[in-house]
């Protein structure tokens, strides 16, 4: 599904409106009826129950006068609270202000701290909340009354239900812009918006909804679409082009670089999610004195033992081994396990920069990289980089905080530099490739946060990679069906104590429902609910 930030809705809007002539007003009309719909089928209120609609100076405002009117025609107590002078209200917004006035509502004028003490009495008495203060087009942070009805309503815990975005969140980067409503649910109007499936916007939107207010496709495709949530017909058409007569030879061979000393488990995880992805054949290159080790835990892949440092790691001197098994093979994942020893990062830097084949970065490869990261250079448009928050900072030099608090720009800015995939994870993974496309990934959950799960799709996407899926949909795929597997085991389990190696017995499971297309999550996770009709 498209994503859009604020300027590309401010036009969606602008071309529907002149082109199609669909006026403002009907639009407006479209989005106060159907959160009104939604409003009443999400929160399903006694007759007379009190509902306050706060209304800002904006379109947001006028979206919530439209509710009033409806949520009054239900048999609902509404009182409308207008947080600016009524003479500052304008256009459509007005158009819908005036409506409402000509219909004897009782309306709240609070511009200033002046009218705080009746404003707050009002908050305390009311059964539910309607969030119209502030739109998509916040770029500066919320201050004085504003925020000071933010902080009441967030304190007070009552039912919430926001206007297209939750006031206080930046609509393009899901930045808190100093303060913002915790809503229950969001209404979101025409698409949804970047900043409402990013972190740690998306924690405050409650149950996503999104609703049609009439903008057509033939005007959505005269604006270019660079922001997508990952959905399963992305990608499940891969699922359906093998032929009856396949053998283990078509379906590719990947080779694995990774473990070293009390880290085997993270290279055999790599390895097996390689497999579960349908990889062919997995070869496992490791330290000599460990594969042992290995051949013992692995029985599907074959291991080689390879040159090794002192510390048990993988030596320089098995570069020349390495490029040797590169023969034959049709995808590599690296890093898993490896060890941050000064030969092994001077051996993942020669692999990286000389390796003409498609690889999946993570770990320990990341680490090496952030010392040296012209290695991507001659091979970047090949390359998977899957760093966490905290690896992504050791490879842009910056802070984890600043990290978490422009993801997306952090991801466009770093692909748009490296010109490699990047799949930033942490919850709301997103996936930014070189094309300027960037993808939101909505499945996945804290049972995700264990030991192992980042090596678990390492595996999965270099397994696609190996069948020879196109980058972009390897690492869509990867993303999503490894945040399925931990949604689907949590449903059971619960978020914590799954293991990462639970999640390699699920794959199979989700590829099957995909290759029938019986998906076992048609729709969207419970908290989004973005195919809701007007």
């Amino acid at each position: 599904m498209r994503l859009v930030k604020a300027a590309e809705m401010q036009e969606l809007d602008r071309l529907t409106i002149r082109k199609l002539g669909i006026s403002g007003i009907v639009l407006m009309e479209n989005a106060g009826r159907g959160a009104s719909r939604l409003f009443l089928n999400h929160f399903d209120p006694l007759p007379g129950s009190h509902v306050l609609v706060l209304c800002g100076s904006g379109n947001n405002g006028g979206d919530g006068y439209v509710m009033a009117r409806y949520l009054f025609q239900a048999g609902l107590k509404v009182t409308v609270a207008v947080l600016s002078e009524l003479s500052r209200i304008s256009n459509d917004a007005l158009t819908n202000l005036e409506i409402v006035l000509n219909m004897g509502f009782d309306i709240m004028e609070v511009p200033d701290m002046d009218g705080w003490a009746e404003l707050k009495r009002e908050l305390e008495d009311c059964d539910y909340i309607i969030d119209g203060i502030l739109g998509t087009g916040l770029s500066t942070p919320v201050r004085g009354l504003y925020s000071q009805v933010i902080e009441e309503v967030n304190s007070l815990e009552k039912p919430v239900l926001a206007v297209d975005i939750p006031s206080g969140i930046n609509a393009d980067t899901g930045q808190i812009m100093g303060t913002a409503i915790e809503a229950d649910i969001t209404v979101t109007f025409g698409f949804p918006k970047v900043g409402e499936l990013i972190s740690p916007g998306a924690e405050l939107a409650g149950r996503l909804t999104r609703i049609d207010i009439s903008i057509p496709d033939t005007v959505a495709d005269q604006v270019p679409a660079e922001f997508h949530m990952i959905e399963p017909n992305h990608f499940k058409d891969f699922f359906h082009m093998e032929r009856q007569d396949i053998h283990k030879g078509d379906r590719g061979h990947v080779l694995v670089i990774a473990g070293s000393i009390g880290k085997t488990g993270a290279a055999v995880l790599t390895a097996t999610g390689a497999l579960r992805a349908g990889a062919g054949l997995v070869t496992l290159g490791v330290p000599e004195s460990l594969n042992p080790v290995f051949e013992e835990k692995l029985t599907e892949a074959m291991t080689v033992p390879l040159p090794e440092t002192s510390d048990r790691s993988l030596s320089i001197k098995a570069e020349k081994a390495i490029h040797s098994l590169l023969k034959g093979k049709t995808a590599v994942a690296i890093g898993p396990g490896l060890s941050t020893n000064k030969e092994t990062i001077a051996l993942v830097r020669n692999i990286v920069a000389r390796c003409d084949l498609p690889m999946v970065i993570d770990a320990d490869a990341l680490n090496a990289l952030a010392g040296d990261m012209e290695v991507l250079t001659a091979h970047n448009s090949k390359r998977i980089l899957t760093p966490h928050p905290g690896e992504m900072a050791r490879l842009t030099g910056l802070k984890n905080s600043e990290i978490q608090a422009d993801r997306l720009g952090t991801a466009c800015a770093f692909v748009k530099e490296h010109g490699c995939y990047l799949i930033l994870k942490g919850a709301h993974t997103l996936i930014a490739d070189p094309a300027g496309h960037i993808y939101l990934n909505p499945t996945g959950n804290p049972a995700l946060s264990t030991g192992g799960s980042g090596d678990v799709l390492t595996g999965l996407i270099a397994g696609f990679l190996a069948r020879q899926w196109p980058m972009n949909m390897a690492a869509i795929a990867g993303v999503y069906m490894h945040g399925m597997a931990a949604d689907l085991l949590a449903e059971d389990m619960g978020p914590a104590g799954v293991l990462a190696g639970d999640l390699l017995e699920v794959f199979p499971e989700i590829a099957a429902s995909l290759i029938r297309d019986d998906w076992p999550m048609a729709e969207l996770p419970p908290h989004m609910d973005l195919y809701q009709p007007l």
